[in-house]
């Protein structure tokens, strides 16, 4: 099982092998073919999987409290506009129907609340405008939902 914040389920989209170190993008690969292979997902509150590489400086962005907004914004999005319940202790999988849903609202901006002053949003917006063809994410391997 896979402990993801809220907000990552959005930035898992658009990976396409950029991040803010070597250890993070290698983590994060990892951790989206997982997600593409079928692995469930658990929502936590906080640092998750995808933080772990981050951790061991004091100060990482991770136990902010603009990050936890960003958590709470895309649990809301996630929640109106795909009953996705995306709260803590809430567990799932992302097979390709739910994936291909995920990138249509992602790419309608009606979920990406979450990403507003991020640095990452304007690779996001190219990613998606591509139709995520760079996305290391692709929903192979998966049963459709």
């Amino acid at each position: 099982m896979i402990a993801l914040r809220a907000h990552h389920l959005l930035c898992m989209l658009t990976f396409v092998g950029r991040g803010y170190s070597a250890s993070f993008v290698q983590n994060l690969a990892g951790i989206v073919a997982r997600i593409d292979e079928g692995e469930s997902i658990e929502i936590v509150d906080g640092p998750d999987d995808i933080c772990a590489s981050l951790l061991t400086d004091p100060d990482a962005h991770c136990r902010l409290t603009r990050v936890r907004s960003r958590d709470i914004a895309a649990s809301e999005a996630l929640d109106a506009e795909l009953g996705i319940d995306a709260r803590a202790g809430s567990r799932f999988s992302v097979p390709p129907a739910l994936l291909m849903r995920l990138r249509s609202r992602f790419q309608a901006s009606s979920i990406r609340g979450a990403c507003a002053g991020c640095e990452w949003a304007a690779l996001c917006t190219d990613v998606a405008s591509e139709n995520f063809i760079q996305s290391k994410l692709q929903g192979s391997g998966q049963s459709a939902a």
